[in-house]
């Protein structure tokens, strides 16, 4: 068992047994020189850059611009002419022009201005105008209905309403691949670095294969120990595949997040790897989690979306509410005619309107007005629902990241436990108290601890975005500086 033990000391060599975990496991996270980081901000720089359904998030806000202009639009200045004219058996019968430009705005007043030429030996008598065409120019004013709000002035505020709730689209959108890409990063960093592990458990155990080998050509080792050490060969050459084909599936999953700048997939390449940036200072802090609440209850996305909702219903009483009251619209208008000479007259040259109208029992009024207290109603149940269900989901998001951190520490802990325990066997070998069974054992609970140890690393680094995601922080709390 010489060339044994040799090399077995030459594994604790390579492992570097110490009472430190992070020792042993240092070879495993030093990356090769052909190989460059590939860092979680560089890759959400990448996702927030060239995703396409980052771009199609991005196009929300826009959308939202053009509602508003859309509903602006209502708004716009409006030319109309009329024309209407009739002539039989070589006899004119009527010829008549009104063309006027009206300007909507967001008062109750609509200016308008205009001109009628009638002509024709059959005219209507209200219709006639005294020598050539005829201007006018006044305003409409409703005094009931309509003063107020109106459907045009509603539609913009609610358009206005509407450009937060896609904001806040946008950011749940990019929030939520941003939140699956990180949990896809940290499965491809699991994924490599335990392929790297198993890997060099692989050499070691191939090492010493060949070793007892000879040492048994020799007639230094039992037959039986060759058993022992291929099986244990064999058993390390499966857990490698089979990690090998996790790191890859892991690295073709993390590709669907790669796109270049012409929207072209991109692969992941043997070239790049993950690497793990501790930055965890104050991140357990109770300050944070209440930090978090509080920005959760006025920047959460969902809320936002519906505390806009809210406003928006209200907007849409508040328009119910007019449509209680009588319709009472009054019109004014100057007229003038051009080769008039006296000077213009309000009080007597002027065209003067008035419609009034009202449903007698506002059945359809009322009910309206009653359907939309019921959907504030709802909106503001669903909106306390949510609330409720966003802060617990931080708080217990926050529990795991807690509780996951207290196991990385006594799984670390575990760690050099067993590489004491390696390296007590392998004392107890040298003084022929131990066999090649025995160490085998060791070795693989050091390795299976070290892999679990890996895992956790992983799933506190996932809950880590997932708890900014509970947040409805922008952008997982990514700056790209």
């Amino acid at each position: 068992m010489r060339i044994v033990r040799t090399c077995i000391a030459c594994w604790l060599a390579c492992a570097g047994a110490s009472a430190k975990a992070q020792t042993s496991m240092e070879p495993v996270f030093q990356l090769p020189d052909s190989v460059t980081a590939f860092t979680l901000d560089q890759f959400y720089a990448v996702i927030l850059q060239y995703h396409p359904v980052v771009k199609q998030a991005n196009l929300l806000p826009e959308n939202a611009r053009q509602e508003i202009r859309m509903a602006k639009g209502a708004f716009d200045p409006k030319l109309e002419v009329r024309l209407n004219q009739k002539e039989f058996q070589d006899k004119s019968y009527y010829n008549y022009t009104d063309a006027y430009l009206t300007f909507p705005n967001r008062s109750f007043l609509e200016p308008k201005i205009g001109f009628e030429d009638n002509s024709g030996q059959l005219l209507n008598p209200e219709s006639t105008i005294p020598g050539d065409r005829q201007y006018f120019a006044g305003v409409n004013v409703p005094i009931g209905r309509g003063l107020f709000t109106d459907e045009r002035r509603t539609a913009i505020r609610q358009a206005e309403l509407f450009q937060n709730i896609a904001q806040a689209d946008q950011i749940k959108l990019i929030n939520k691949i941003l939140l699956y890409a990180a949990k896809d990063y940290w499965n491809w960093y699991n994924s490599y670095y335990n392929f790297r592990l198993l890997s060099r458990g692989a050499d070691i155990a191939s090492e010493i294969f060949r070793r007892v080998k000879i040492n048994v050509t020799q007639g230094e080792d039992a037959a039986i120990d060759s058993v022992q050490a291929k099986i244990t060969l064999q058993t390390r050459l499966v857990e490698r595949q089979e990690a090998w084909l996790a790191f890859q599936n892991a690295g073709i999953q993390l590709s669907n997040y790669l796109w270049d700048e012409q929207q072209a997939p991109l692969m992941l390449t043997a070239r790049v790897a993950p690497v793990l940036q501790v930055n965890e200072q104050g991140l357990l802090s109770r300050q944070l989690l209440s930090a978090l609440a509080d920005s959760a209850r006025v920047n959460h996305p969902e809320l936002i979306k519906l505390r806009n909702k809210i406003d928006q219903l209200e907007l849409e009483r508040s328009l119910a509410r007019e449509f209680l009251k009588p319709r009472l619209d009054l019109s004014y208008y100057l007229l003038s005619q051009p080769s008039a000479e006296k000077v213009i007259d309000p009080l007597n040259d002027y065209k003067f309107g008035l419609e009034f109208s009202m449903p007698i029992l506002l059945r359809k009024e009322r009910s309206k007005v009653a359907m939309t207290n019921i959907k504030i109603q709802s909106t503001e149940f669903e909106q306390s629902q949510a609330e409720r269900e966003i802060l617990n989901e931080i708080t217990a998001v926050f529990n795991n990241i807690t509780n996951t951190s207290i196991i990385i520490g006594q799984q670390t802990d575990m760690v050099n436990l067993y590489d004491r325990l390696l390296e007590a066997e392998f004392v107890n070998l040298e003084n022929g108290e131990s066999d090649l069974f025995r160490l085998n054992i060791q070795q693989e609970k050091l390795i299976q601890s070290q892999t679990k140890l890996l895992k956790l690393k992983s799933e506190y680094e996932k809950l880590k975005a997932e708890l900014y995601w509970a947040a409805g922080i922008r952008n997982l709390n990514f700056t790209n500086d």
